[in-house]
């Protein structure tokens, strides 16, 4: 669309960005209750919402700052000119999960304070070393959102949900969760829901008291990167936990009354510990009974060089990276052992080769029956390298 002149260009520009890459969300009543607005104001608006307000993954083409005015200062006030304070709001590259695509992003921490897994390249720019932003900086953010929010929801938009940033917003103190939370009900006192990244660790010193405190003040879903059940592929990828500290991480969760959704990644331990990494993460899903499961595809956008260092002293060839039919192999190995009651599944990130999705135990034949099918077909089956959207 940067090709295109005058208001052919306008029109593919908000063609382009209602287009789903990733992530779950419908078309929002928003985008419809737009219609009234005038073109300059609309075309702001939908350049800024791609430019990350919502559903933001990293810069996008299009999403040009210099085009956005200065960050507005306390002088400013926000309703009068809330897309030219916007500017400035994010350090980026900002990640967010598929099923958060509509929601507002708040980053309340920048990186991830932990940021040694050899697998995960989404924390090393220089520009995000950890840092853990001061709390006047993030309600000052919460009123430009419930700005952005009021306007939305005047439109016909669904009450807001908020998503906290970076990877490592859980690491913040209990108290200072609160706090946040309790600013967010201010600004929004009709929102929906708040979800966050959460490692394992984030939880040790944080009570199932204080948990509940944070789910009575909105929180409500924990995406918790767990990646594998198997101590030693943790161990020689660098995650930094056991199996034990994620079970212990999940339970409390679950005590607390918050939903769990939990991240596995296939491939994590290559070829030779492929069987022990689907078995030991099936045991432990089993035994945790996440809410909410999804499988991803280990994925090395900037070389594996890094992660394969882990695996060096393995016999053979150290780390050996799995071909898509064996990811297939690895999935239905996992698949087989897992003894679910109601926790729904999920394949559909974008490094996924083939997408599941359904309800854990109920619906185990059928994803297995599909992916027998995909594995008869092939690699035509599956979703083609320059589609994975990595």
């Amino acid at each position: 669309h940067l090709f295109c002149p005058g208001a052919f260009a306008l029109a593919v520009v908000l063609l382009t960005s209602r287009l789903q890459l990733e992530g779950e969300a419908p078309q929002r009543p928003s985008d419809r209750g737009a219609a009234w607005l005038s073109v300059a104001e609309l075309h702001t608006r939908e350049t800024q919402r791609r430019c990350g307000i919502r559903g933001h993954r990293s810069r996008r083409p299009g999403c040009d700052p210099g085009r956005m005015p200065r960050r507005a200062t306390a002088e400013d006030g926000v309703e009068g000119g809330v897309f030219g304070a916007l500017d400035g709001l994010y350090v980026e590259p900002v990640f967010r999960p598929p099923a958060e695509a509509g929601s507002l992003i708040l980053q309340v921490t920048n990186g991830c304070s932990w940021n040694r897994c050899s697998f995960c390249e989404m924390y090393t720019a220089p520009q995000k070393a950890f840092r853990a932003k001061p709390l006047h900086e993030v309600t000052a953010d919460l009123r430009l959102l419930g700005a952005v929010s009021r306007m939305e929801t005047s439109s016909g938009a669904p009450p807001p949900r908020i998503f906290l940033a970076d990877g490592d917003a859980m690491s913040l103190p209990a108290s200072r969760l609160r706090e946040i939370l309790e600013a967010a009900q201010v600004e929004m006192p009709d929102l929906a829901r708040v979800s966050s990244y959460c490692l394992p660790r984030n939880l040790r010193t944080k009570s199932v008291d204080d948990l509940r405190a944070l789910h009575a003040l909105g929180l409500r879903t924990l995406y918790v990167g767990c990646e594998s059940g198997d101590d030693e592929v943790l161990r020689r990828v660098g995650k930094g936990e056991t199996r034990a500290s994620s079970l212990e991480a999940l339970q409390k969760l679950r005590a607390a009354g918050l939903k769990s959704s939990v991240m596995i990644l296939h491939g994590l331990g290559g070829r030779q510990l492929s069987r022990q990494h689907a078995e030991s993460s099936a045991a432990l899903m089993s035994e945790a009974q996440p809410d909410l499961l999804s499988t991803l595809v280990v994925s090395f956008p900037l070389g594996m060089e890094r992660h394969a260092e882990g695996f060096a002293d393995l016999p053979g060839d150290g780390f050996q990276q799995l071909e898509p039919l064996e990811i297939l192999d690895e999935m239905t190995h996992f698949i087989e052992r897992l003894d679910l009651r109601k926790t729904i599944f999920r394949s559909d990130h974008a490094s996924n080769y083939l997408s599941l999705k359904g309800v854990l135990g109920r619906d185990r034949p059928r994803l297995l029956a599909e992916l027998a099918a995909a594995r008869r077909a092939g690699p035509a089956a599956l979703t083609p390298e320059w589609a994975r959207g990595l």
